[in-house]
């Protein structure tokens, strides 16, 4: 369903592209669509729908799910919400979302530091998908590990969380990890000399040369890190 050069679709151009595969799709039925939140199309100064790719994807998300899965507008609503925060929605009726998290054995690569971090997870999502006590999650917020950011965690923060979880497995509790966000943040110190002037300077290519310098170092600070960790141990057997 490629969209024209022009970058937007018409509500009669969405609903040609719709019928190759949904033969009963109306534009009333689009419109009904819309005014239940399931898709936001932008408009022209005269009114006029503007349709892009993504309200594209979503129609068909929409239509397929109640189509093939007999899923009612509430529960589809759900499930884009849980894609527009960067989860996968939930198998079945009743079931949890799940986070999309790049690294799952919790290595970041310099690449990871350049995405954008676009998920947004309810604190009941957090405990599910981190294997967090809510007693825990409290204190892990308590000595700044993790942070709420307005009313969602995002994936730095179920990273962390997934992390302490596994760490406490080992009978080490968070107030004995204070000392890991104290070495962080003196990295951060660290890292932020060098990139504060490259971010004063004017122009788009110093931010951008800012930016592959923060990621080269947060690469290079956690390499250093682990090597420093494995280090230690191997002089301690």
């Amino acid at each position: 369903m490629a969209v024209p050069a022009r970058a937007y679709l018409s509500i009669g151009e969405v609903l040609t592209r719709l019928r190759a595969e949904f033969s009963d799709i109306t534009i009333s039925k689009i419109r009904f669509l819309e005014s239940e939140g399931l898709i936001e199309p932008q408009r022209t100064p005269s009114g006029y729908r503007k349709f892009t790719t993504n309200d594209l994807e979503r129609l068909c998300f929409v239509l397929l799910a109640q189509r093939d899965q007999y899923l009612p507008l509430k529960v589809i609503k759900e499930n884009l919400d849980a894609m527009d925060r960067g989860l996968t929605p939930a198998k079945a009726v009743g079931g949890v979302a799940t986070p999309r998290l790049a690294a799952a054995d919790g290595v970041l690569t310099a690449d990871q530091f350049a995405s954008d971090n676009d998920l947004r997870l309810t604190r009941s999502e957090m405990l599910a998908a981190s294997n967090l006590t809510d007693e825990q999650l409290t204190e892990i917020e308590s000595y700044g590990l993790v942070t709420i950011r307005g009313r969602h965690y995002d994936s730095d923060g179920l990273a962390v969380a997934k992390a302490v979880a596994e760490i406490s497995a080992f009978g080490i509790g968070a107030r004995h990890l204070r000392a890991f966000k104290t070495a962080a943040d003196r990295e951060i110190g660290l890292v932020e000399q060098v990139t504060t002037p490259l971010i004063r300077q004017k122009g788009s290519e110093s931010k951008a040369r800012a930016e592959e310098v923060e990621r080269e170092l947060a690469s290079l600070s956690i390499r250093l890190h682990a090597s420093l960790v494995r280090a230690g141990l191997h002089r301690a057997k």
